[in-house]
């Protein structure tokens, strides 16, 4: 895999300290009351941003306000006296993610003057998960009579072959991938021409992402392959940031603060388009799970972070989830959030999968927004073969490369633009509801749409 990585200033890292020791048992989210203290300024934004991040809002004309400041140094400065581990800040809802193992650390920093409110996020698992080995590789490529290879249906439905032959492949464009890792892409033969600029831990920093779980390199497959007759992605010559925010050894409120840190790290980099196939209603244990009326997209904290993501010049592409055959029907956050696209599931017959979630949000917005193929999806296996898998994890992949590629085409849009273009391109526009949404999109009548 080839790997050109960014580097960059120690202010855009953001990261505030190296993870809890590992005896910590227990982590909080300490949400804050301003910004009063901060060392940063909207005038010199470089300072936190890098310089892909700074000209994408630029180039559409967007604004940076408070939110893009740098959590306070002061406040930060005064939760660590009060005897708390700083995991990480996140500028955009000015919340800080905190361990400890002592519960009065965490009543003397809610007595904070600065300090609204501590929630409990994350306790220390009874049984420590064992580490993942690394599959074999048998990196057997079966080709097809067939350019696109085995990928070439979930392409072909959107008609995105067509913008690939006007020379829209996806280059240039630099897309996130936030999951729960990528194992074994960075050693299999199918993967090597991938470009990644780079990768990073949110949950274990410092580890490889690519020893961790495999769900993240299936849904990456979906965009990045670029295997002429053996299987070609949705966006075959994008560049890629790896992020993992997935913790496979529970499911806890945290997994949210650390992909909440992970849309920002993409944004301080200057990804154009993130993908997340993952989603949060149900958690362990003592955390309280999410209710049907929270779905307004202002309520967790993935999906507050999702609905600012477009005003910062970035398109985010979400799983509607896979609850669609149980008690909870509905989609999940983040993709309960406005101003992103969510996709649901379908077959390569155009019929909805019986397990992908529905709509429409708490306070009435259609979702999922579109769809793309999620059933029997074409994606590769741990040990660098096809193979196939069903879910809305794929699915948004799958629409997330044909966005890039539309966007390529057409880079005078802005990100709530092309939001809009895909919608209206589906073949439900006319009449969208809570199953399908807009429904299938046709990128190539988006594309001349707007050339003709």
């Amino acid at each position: 895999m080839k790997r050109t990585f960014l580097f960059l200033a120690a202010a855009v890292v953001l990261t505030i300290a190296a993870h809890a020791q590992e005896t910590d048992s227990l982590k909080y989210r300490v949400y804050l009351k301003d910004k009063q203290g901060t060392r940063y300024s909207l005038e010199h934004p470089q300072a936190f941003l890098s310089e892909r991040a700074v000209l994408r809002r630029l180039q559409q004309g967007l604004a940076m306000d408070e939110t893009d400041l740098p959590v306070s140094d002061v406040y930060l400065d005064g939760i660590q006296k009060a005897g708390a581990r700083i995991i990480h800040a996140v500028k955009w809802d000015n919340v800080v993610l905190v361990s400890t193992n002592d519960k009065a650390v965490i009543e003397r920093i809610a007595a904070l003057p600065f300090v609204t409110e501590t929630k409990l996020v994350w306790r220390k698992p009874a049984k420590e998960p064992r580490p993942l080995k690394r599959d074999s590789l048998t990196n057997k490529m079966d080709t097809v009579d067939n350019y696109y290879g085995h990928g070439y249906k979930q392409i072909a439905m959107s008609k995105v072959e067509k913008l690939h032959d006007a020379g829209f492949k996806g280059a240039g464009m630099v897309i996130a991938v936030i999951d729960g890792g990528f194992h074994n892409a960075d050693r299999m033969e199918a993967m090597d021409n991938i470009r990644i600029l780079g990768t990073r831990d949110f949950v274990n920093p410092g580890a490889d992402v690519c020893d961790e779980q495999s769900h993240g390199m299936m849904v990456l497959s979906c965009i990045g392959m670029n295997k002429p007759n053996f299987m070609v992605g949705t966006a075959p010559e994008a560049s890629f940031w790896l992020l993992r925010s997935e913790d496979g050894a529970s499911e806890q409120p945290v997994e949210e603060d650390y992909w909440a840190r992970a849309v920002e790290y993409a944004d301080s980099v200057g990804v154009d388009v993130i993908n997340t196939s993952l989603g949060y209603y149900d958690y362990d244990g003592e955390h309280v799970d999410y209710e049907l009326r929270n779905l307004t997209g202002k309520y967790a904290l993935s999906s507050r972070q999702a609905g600012q993501l477009a005003a910062k010049g970035i398109i985010l592409v979400a799983s509607a989830g896979n609850a669609g055959g149980g008690s909870w029907k509905k989609i999940t956050s983040p993709g309960d959030a406005d101003n992103i696209l969510t996709v649901g599931a379908i077959g390569k017959n155009g019929q909805l999968a019986s397990f992908s979630s529905i709509g429409t949000t708490a306070d009435g917005r259609i979702k999922p927004d579109v769809v793309a193929v999620g059933m029997m999806s074409d994606v590769i296996s741990t040990k660098g073969e096809h193979t196939m898998a069903n879910g809305t994890s794929f699915a948004s992949p799958i629409m997330c490369g044909m966005v890039a590629c539309l966007w390529q085409a057409l880079p005078y849009k802005n990100a709530s633009q092309i939001i809009e273009l895909v919608r209206q391109s589906g073949d439900r526009a006319e009449w969208p509801d809570n199953v399908y949404g807009w429904g299938i999109p046709d990128l190539w009548k988006a594309y001349e749409t707007e050339t003709k």
